[in-house]
């Protein structure tokens, strides 16, 4: 059974909607990242691999994995694989950091910089345009249901708590409705929250 150390934060959140989606047996361990390796979660163990265990501490790397291991989520066709990579990697490089910066300069630091605060917000709206120009092509990231929309989602979620007003992204809405409407992700995203 894999072992998932996690927190309910878009980084945890990705990983346990996959995790829900592929059906794959595992036991959550709740870690915040403040006492994780490298001030990180999530991490899995895999005792189950081929190869022995298989420890795994980056989400882009976990989902990858994880897709793999499973074979689905992750398309074969080589052009829509790359294209499925590429909105991951959109999240793990470009929104989920300025989402941590825009959380952490305008709700944890002891003292608010509003020049972060807006840098950040702005950031976030210009990746938010790019996102709403795909999604206004395609009701998924990569053509099919994939770790792309998994990744994507759970930052998403928590930009328009604050950062962005959905309204004002009608195709990435409309995604991000459906999104929440499968059970699979409707557990991820629950899971670990008080």
């Amino acid at each position: 059974m894999i072992e998932l150390w996690s927190w309910p934060t878009p980084s945890g959140q990705k990983v346990h909607i996959l995790l829900e989606e592929t059906g794959l047996p595992y036991k959550l361990m709740p870690m915040d990242a403040d006492a994780a390796p490298n001030k990180r979660i999530p991490v899995i163990i895999d005792p189950a691999s081929t190869q022995g265990p298989i420890k795994l501490s980056e989400s882009g790397a976990i989902l990858l994995y994880l897709a793999e291991k499973a074979g689905n989520f992750i398309p074969t066709d080589m052009a829509a694989r790359y294209m499925c990579l590429q909105w991951t990697m959109f999240q793990i490089a470009g929104l989920g950091p300025a989402f941590q910066h825009y959380h952490y300069f305008s709700q944890t630091a002891p003292e608010k910089s509003p020049m972060a605060i807006k840098r950040f917000k702005q950031v976030i709206q210009r990746l938010a345009g790019v996102l709403e120009k795909r999604l206004a092509e395609d009701d998924a990231l990569a053509g099919t249901y994939s770790i792309a929309d998994m990744a994507v989602y759970p930052s998403v979620a928590a930009a328009a708590a604050g950062a962005i007003n959905l309204d004002a992204y009608p195709a990435t809405k409309r995604w991000a409705d459906k999104m929440a409407a499968r059970p699979a992700v409707a557990r991820g995203m629950a899971l670990l929250r008080g």
